[in-house]
């Protein structure tokens, strides 16, 4: 079955639409551009602020002109990921997409589902002239992924709305009314570059397989990190005065890193012994993970040596400071239950040509408990001679449990799908809490589709629960007073 006669058609097509641009974080323009030629085109009250968003108006239909405004809300930007053997220019194609059993998926790339199917249901009302619904306001943000700058851009005064309706939500049985904030955590440092020696032999590790994912909605499954992985391998070497020559793990800080790959140098003379212990080990990493991660390979080949390495001082505190840098899940919220608290993603490792990087990505759902885990990572980095900067921090979205949008709602989720559906509080950064900021009365809820593996080429979205979805959105549209 081919995706535009998927049902609900206007929601499938707009996807396909959407997806035929390329959207990638803080590179938006022609979705921007695309975004405003679709309201315009429809005789809209369309435009953008002065930071990207766009922001689109639509009457509301005959006899619901009473009642309260809503603002339906989604990003449009996507994250970019690939698997190593596929070729792909994010910057320069659409997103090659199928239909497999109930999913749809994308052929070796992210699918653009988070966000996109939350973009395509808002386009779907805008132009839909049989569908009854109040005023709506349609809040399209830019850089969800990579800093929510859109949403902190986003001025006081400009909205509207006095409902939010965020659709950037992953289970279609759940609403969320809470998320966790985040801080970017980046340690740099330099290093002394030095000449391999002429009795040096080369040694290329590969770490690839495994699943990645969403480092906050999924860092609860205890999935492979390709750094961690990496580094464990690496701290062998420190037995046998190898050398890195270049290391490069992971890409983005909100996808657990799935690949990595390192050059190195080892005497000769030892490359038998270093092989086979590096293979016992990697044997042993995989037969920890075997659950978790079964497509998880660990190679390790001859390449020739690398002309320049890493000074063993420096080599050893970077080691050594990854080791001891938490990654995964710190702590469990003690007021929510089965909901992390407070979570870190080594995301990126990077060394080359002097030049050490390392990015994590924090979280948590207290900001204390946020900037606790935040120092301890500085901690560890300064202590291997790195500097270390704090950036990109954006609040977490405080429940509120009393709140008259989410009683309509879950009530209206009640009525149509017969069964209750899941309060919840994620630990993954939604734009509410930011939002709420400068819009602090306008009441708020978030609600989506299926959709698994978001942020890792694995990303699909369940055509039965955007059916589901969709029907609840009309529903609720009907219901607001």
């Amino acid at each position: 079955m081919k995706i535009d006669q998927l049902e609900p058609k206007s929601v499938w097509n707009n996807f396909s639409r959407l997806n035929a641009v390329p959207r990638p974080s803080r590179k938006e323009e022609r979705v921007i551009a695309f975004m405003l030629g679709f309201g315009s085109e429809l005789g809209l009250e369309t435009f953008s602020d002065e930071i990207g968003n766009v922001i689109i108006r639509k009457p509301a239909t005959t006899g619901m002109e009473g009642r309260k405004m809503i603002t339906l809300q989604s990003h449009l930007d996507m994250v970019h990921q690939k698997n190593s053997d596929t070729q792909f220019d994010f910057d320069k194609q659409g997103i090659d997409m199928f239909v497999d059993g109930d999913w749809v998926k994308a052929k070796g790339t992210t699918l653009g589902a988070d966000n996109g199917m939350g973009v395509a249901a808002i386009m779907a009302l805008l132009e839909s002239d049989s569908v009854p619904h109040p005023a709506l306001e349609a809040l399209f943000t830019i850089d969800e992924e990579t800093g929510m700058t859109g949403a902190f851009g986003l001025k006081g005064g400009i909205l509207k709305g006095e409902i939010l309706l965020n659709l950037d939500t992953e289970e279609d049985d759940e609403i969320d009314i809470g998320c966790a904030g985040g801080i970017d955590v980046t340690a740099s440092r330099t290093y002394n570059k030095k000449p391999g020696t002429h009795g040096d032999a080369g040694l290329q590790i590969t770490v690839k397989g495994l699943r990645g994912g969403h480092s906050g909605m999924d860092i609860y499954k205890g999935l492979g990190n390709a750094n961690k992985i990496m580094n464990r391998l690496l701290y062998l070497g420190l037995d046998y005065n190898m050398r890195i020559g270049t290391l490069e793990g992971g890409s983005l800080r909100n996808a657990i890193p799935r690949e990595s790959s390192c050059k190195l140098n080892v005497g000769r003379k030892q490359v038998a012994e270093v092989m086979a212990r590096f293979n016992e080990l990697a044997n042993a990493i995989k037969t920890e993970l075997k659950v978790q991660e079964p497509n998880l390979t660990i190679n390790l080949e001859e390449i020739k040596p690398s002309k320049e390495v890493m000074g063993l001082g420096a080599q050893s505190k970077l080691i050594k400071a990854i080791y001891a840098a938490h990654n995964g899940v710190y702590t469990m919220s003690a007021s929510i239950q089965d909901l992390v608290e407070t979570s870190n993603n080594i995301a990126k490792v990077l060394v080359k040509d002097g030049e050490i990087t390392i990015a994590c990505l924090t979280r948590s759902s207290v900001d204390s408990a946020k900037l606790d885990l935040a120092n301890s990572l500085r901690s560890v980095f300064e202590l291997g001679g790195f500097d270390v900067e704090f950036s990109g921090a954006y609040p977490g979205w405080n429940p509120n449990p009393n709140s008259e949008i989410l009683s309509v709602v879950k009530n209206t989720y009640i009525g149509l799908i017969k069964e209750e559906p899941k309060i919840i509080a994620c630990h993954a950064g939604l734009e509410c809490g930011i939002l709420g900021q400068n819009y602090p009365e306008v009441d708020m809820v978030s609600f989506g589709p299926t959709i698994l593996g978001a942020h890792s080429p694995d990303e699909r979205v369940s055509i039965s629960s955007v059916q589901k979805f969709w029907k609840l959105l009309l529903e609720i549209l009907k219901n607001t007073n």
